[in-house]
């Protein structure tokens, strides 16, 4: 019996060795692979605490065998609660130092001698864009964009111009390389995105949408090949062209100011129907020519996939870059587009 008491004795103090021995190398674990190693060697199937549970089988007697099996029990639980803890410190350390290691400065960069002198700036035409489009968010408007390169369906047809119309002259248009020939174009104004929204977005639709548009201009003081546009579109039931006249006037005193007023006047475009240019008039009282804009034409619902007799509305639209210019009072349309940080660095 001595011996078997003494045998039981060696165990527990194996056991107790193995414990604590495992705990101390957990705690200083310093990555969780470790941790993962530490916790095999001690539980894995060939582990220190397996090989103890295999003495049980040389404890002849049946209380010794059951009171070190529940030590060996208790001390898995005890070595796996530490894992556990021990694993989640590592894994806030180890994300820590994946952040830092990953971490991208997106900040704006400060220039010595000067901390209010910045890296850069935002091009006066991006600039001119998001302060639209915040008076138009502000406006209850949604922001929509479409593809630059576009088909003859959707730059022409679907706007009321099928392909013998006259008004297709009004466009100088750049085609893209296809088959047919002529049948995919760079698109001459955002108007095509007019119809794909009504044909993706269930009414009522509140819509700008601002983007970049091309046509075969020559450059000079007032005119780009490449220039932007942005464009709105209104969607809903008994929509009047007094609610046109009314969008206008918002953005016009939203956008330059209570001291502009706006106007509209008789025009002409195949999509709209009645049409007009709109025009704002100057503090000192000289007016401007500012875009185009007309009740949505029936054909043009229809191609948007909707019913002119339950739905109405009214779009508009004008340039970006001019904007831009009569805001800054920039005098050539060129200067813009130039790169030259001389002049790109007075608009902040």
């Amino acid at each position: 019996m001595a011996s078997d008491t003494s045998s039981s004795s060696t165990a527990h103090d194996a056991l107790n060795a193995v414990v604590a021995g495992v705990l101390a190398t957990m705690k200083s674990a310093p990555t969780t692979d470790a941790l993962k190693a530490t916790l095999a060697q001690a539980l894995g199937k060939k582990g220190e605490l397996s090989i103890l549970k295999a003495s049980l089988g040389k404890m002849t007697d049946a209380d010794e065998r059951r009171e070190f099996g529940q030590l060996i029990n208790s001390a898995t639980e005890a070595i796996t609660a530490a894992s556990n803890e021990r694993r989640t410190e590592l894994e806030h350390v180890e994300r820590d130092a994946q952040i830092g290691r990953e971490r991208l400065d997106i900040t704006e960069l400060l220039l010595a001698p000067s901390a209010t002198q910045r890296r850069g700036r935002m091009h006066l035409v991006t600039q001119s864009t998001e302060r639209l489009e915040d008076v138009f968010i502000g406006l209850g408007f949604q922001i929509a964009e479409g593809p630059e390169v576009e088909s003859d369906f959707y730059n022409f047809e679907a706007l009321n111009m099928p392909p013998t119309h006259p008004a297709r002259s009004m466009w100088d248009t750049l085609f893209i390389d296809a088959d047919p020939q002529g049948s995919v174009v760079l698109r001459t104004h955002t108007s095509p995105v007019q119809i794909r929204i009504m044909q993706e977005w269930p009414p009522p639709i509140y819509a700008v949408m601002p983007g970049r548009v091309f046509r075969r201009d020559t450059p000079d003081a007032t005119h780009m090949p490449v220039f932007h546009q942005i464009e709105g579109l209104v969607i809903d039931k008994n929509i009047t062209f007094a609610d046109l006249a009314g969008t206008i006037e918002a953005f016009t005193q939203a956008f330059f100011g209570s001291e502009f007023t706006s106007r509209l006047r008789p025009s002409y475009f195949p999509f709209t129907e009645p049409s007009a240019e709109f025009d704002i008039r100057r503090p000192d009282g000289t007016w401007i020519e500012l875009g185009g804009c007309g009740m949505v034409h029936p054909s043009v619902l229809q191609a948007g996939g909707l019913d002119p007799q339950e739905w109405s509305g009214f779009a508009f639209g004008f340039g970006i870059d001019r904007m831009a210019k009569e805001r800054h009072g920039v005098g050539d349309l060129r200067d813009m587009y130039s790169n030259d940080v001389r002049f790109l660095g007075q608009f902040t």
